[in-house]
Parts: structure tokens; sequence; C-alpha cells
């Protein structure tokens, strides 16, 4: 087993693959989901167990480790970035689970590859010692990776209920369906269950997994509620997605001539400076806010107290930093000429990735922020918020 690594190790080893990521991205966009290769680096890295307790042989970092280690990876690729940190993350959701059904998910393996998808759109009836499970489930991002599959499926009788459960690869289907302008990389198909059963070790209640007490003591997320979790992390290859944008904004800017000029370059040009110091004001907005976000849930999280506000307020900034990231990276597109259209270039496929992620349902802005007012004006919150 390799050593525990610290938080500024484990932020320097993804600093240390953004080239890699870049390097690799279009050949993600061709396969439509991460490379074995970059899997093998990023294991190689020992990220995976970032989040994953001590106890269980992970590094036991929390969301800030994780957060901005995706932030960090999405400068290379933001659907990469996307697929690696939910394969983290969802290891952790994992350490939820009974201890028996914790001691077969982990056997051998201290991060087991899990896509999740969230919509709880099988059936699951119970049966001795299990579930009967059916159904189909959209956006299992990192399947063609996985070592676990887990859905969320609606129980009826004896009263109506829903659960997570995890099966085998071997006992779903997957139905190739990911074809995308955006975020192909991520392989978030289609999977499929036809009457298969599950043990109830391996079976959860909704409310324990996204709101439960953690069974271990200790370090990783413990504490934390998984619906602001899930938000604030998946914001995280926007924002990193624009950073990476301004940065290649004020690169290009050095180089360009501008086309139909006698040899003007871009940078002297007053209006391009103007929309670089725009870009890079929204963008320093955006990251202060998410910033603040993460350090208010984890002091919630460290103090027992991840009340309905911390979670609003944690949905809204996500939807909010995704919204800003794509405000900054179509700032920077709009005045980087037509070139940037090219298919060999970064900036478009940032750009199409930040805009097919906004597409996630926790980045809808008038779902987001309907709930958000509704919340402050004294509403109570619906079964169907995720928050």
């Amino acid at each position: 087993m390799a050593d525990v690594i610290d938080h500024d190790r484990f932020l320097g080893r993804c600093r240390e693959l953004v080239p890699v990521l870049l390097e690799r991205a279009d050949e993600g966009e061709r396969l439509r989901r991460v490379p074995q290769a970059t899997i093998d680096d990023a294991r190689a890295a020992d990220l995976f167990r970032v989040v994953v307790p001590t106890s269980l042989g992970g590094h036991g970092l929390g969301l800030d480790s994780l957060a901005h280690g995706t932030r960090i990876l999405a400068h290379g690729c933001p659907a990469t970035a996307w697929t690696l940190s939910f394969l983290m993350m969802h290891a952790w959701l994992l350490t939820r689970f009974p201890a028996e059904g914790r001691a077969e998910l982990f056997a051998g393996n201290p991060c087991p590859f899990t896509p999740a998808p969230i919509a709880p759109t099988g059936t699951a009836t119970p049966t001795d010692g299990g579930y009967r499970v059916s159904g189909r489930w959209e956006w299992a991002t990192a399947v063609a990776h996985a070592d676990w599959v887990m859905v969320h499926a609606v129980q009826t009788e004896p009263v109506f209920t829903t659960l997570f459960v995890v099966l085998r690869p071997d006992e779903v289907v997957v139905d190739d369906v990911w074809f995308t302008s955006g975020m192909r990389a991520t392989g978030s198909n289609t999977v499929r269950i036809e009457d298969r059963f599950v043990p109830a070790s391996r079976a959860l209640p909704s409310s324990s997994l996204l709101f439960g007490s953690d069974p271990l003591d200790g370090d990783g997320l413990a504490g934390h509620a998984v619906p602001p979790v899930l938000a604030l992390m998946a914001a995280a290859p926007a924002l990193g997605a624009a950073e990476a944008a301004v940065d290649l904004y004020r690169e290009r800017l050095g180089q360009r001539v501008l086309a139909y000029s006698l040899g003007d370059k871009a940078s002297e040009q007053p209006a391009a400076q103007v929309r670089l110091a725009t870009a890079i004001s929204d963008l320093t907005s955006a990251r202060v806010r998410w910033d603040d976000a993460l350090a208010k849930l984890d002091d919630a999280a460290r103090a027992g107290a991840v009340d309905e506000q911390i979670r609003v307020d944690s949905r809204l900034t996500a939807a909010a930093t995704c919204r800003a990231a794509r405000g900054v990276i179509s700032t920077v597109c709009d005045g980087s000429g037509a070139s940037v259209y090219l298919a060999g270039s970064p900036l478009q496929r940032l750009q199409r990735d930040v805009e097919v992620l906004k597409g996630h349902v926790i980045f809808d802005w008038d779902r987001t922020a309907e709930l958000a007012g509704r919340y402050a004006l004294g509403f109570p919150l619906r079964p169907t918020d995720l928050v």
C-alpha cells in the first residue's frame, strides 16, 4: 500500500497530471471515455483514495482537497476531471453501507470505481435476504471503468421509500448512448438492470446515504451531507475550465495579430485589455464565492450542523459558479477570433464541455434559483429538491 499523502502533496500530484490530461483530451473525446492510460496515471499518482477514510486504507482528506484537486485537473480536461472526481467521491458513498457490505465492496481495493446515477428511475422489490431490482438509469459516468454499479431505486412495499443498491458490472447492461457535443470523456452511458437480486448488505435507504451519519469515525468527508458536497465538487470542473480559458486568452493576446489590419497586435487594443480584465474580475468573484461556500460547508460538517440553509446556499453557489464560468469563457472566446473554433483549439473544447456540464440538474439556474427563493420566503423544501 502506498503512503498516505497530505493536502499539499495531493494537489501537487493533480498539477503534475494537467499536461497529461491536456495531451489526451482529444483521445478522450474520440473514445467517449477517459483513456485507460489516464486512469492508470491517476492511480499511479495515488489520487483515487483521497477521501476514503484511513481506516479503510484511504488518505482521509476532506472536501477542500477533493474540490480543489478537481478544479486543478480541469485545467487539462474538464470532462476527465469530472470523471476522476466522481470516482473519488463515490468511494466515500460506499463507506456508508453496512459493515458486511463495506467488507465486500472494499475487499482488496481501497477505492472501488463505482458509477452512481442519482435519479430514482428503477424499482426494488423486497425478497428473502435482499431485493429484486429492475430499471433504467441515465448518466452513469465512468461506467466503462466500473468495479461496481450503484443505482437509486423506488421501493413501494410495504411502504414507499427509495434506496441505493450496488451491483456487479456483469449484472447490468450498458446502453451506448453518450454521443454529445461536450463532456464526451465522461462516458456517461445508460445502464439497465433486469430483475437482479441484490443482498441487503449492498442496499441502503437513500436518507441514510444522502444525509445519514458516517459509520466510520474520524476523517475524510465524515459529517457531510452528500448533496452539497456533490454540488460544490461538480462545479469545480467548470471553474477550472474558466481559469484555463483566461490563461489561454492572456497567452493568445500576447501572440495574436489582428486579421485585416496592418500588423496590429491584439494585446495593444484597449477592447482586448478591457475584455481580459472583465474575465479576470468575474472569475475572481466566482472563485471567492465558491471558496467561501466550501469553507462554510466544511465548518458546518465539523460542527455537526449541516442544516437546510447551508445545503441551499451550497446548491445556489454551485449553480452560480457554473453560470459565471460559462460567462467568463464566453467573454474570452468572443474576443479570440474565429480560429479558436478549429477542432484542435483547447478553448472551443473548454467551452463545449462547460456548455454540456451546465445541463446537469444541479446547475439548472431556473430550478435552483426558484428553490432558493422559495426557501428564502419561508416555504419548506420539497422531497424532490436535490439539496
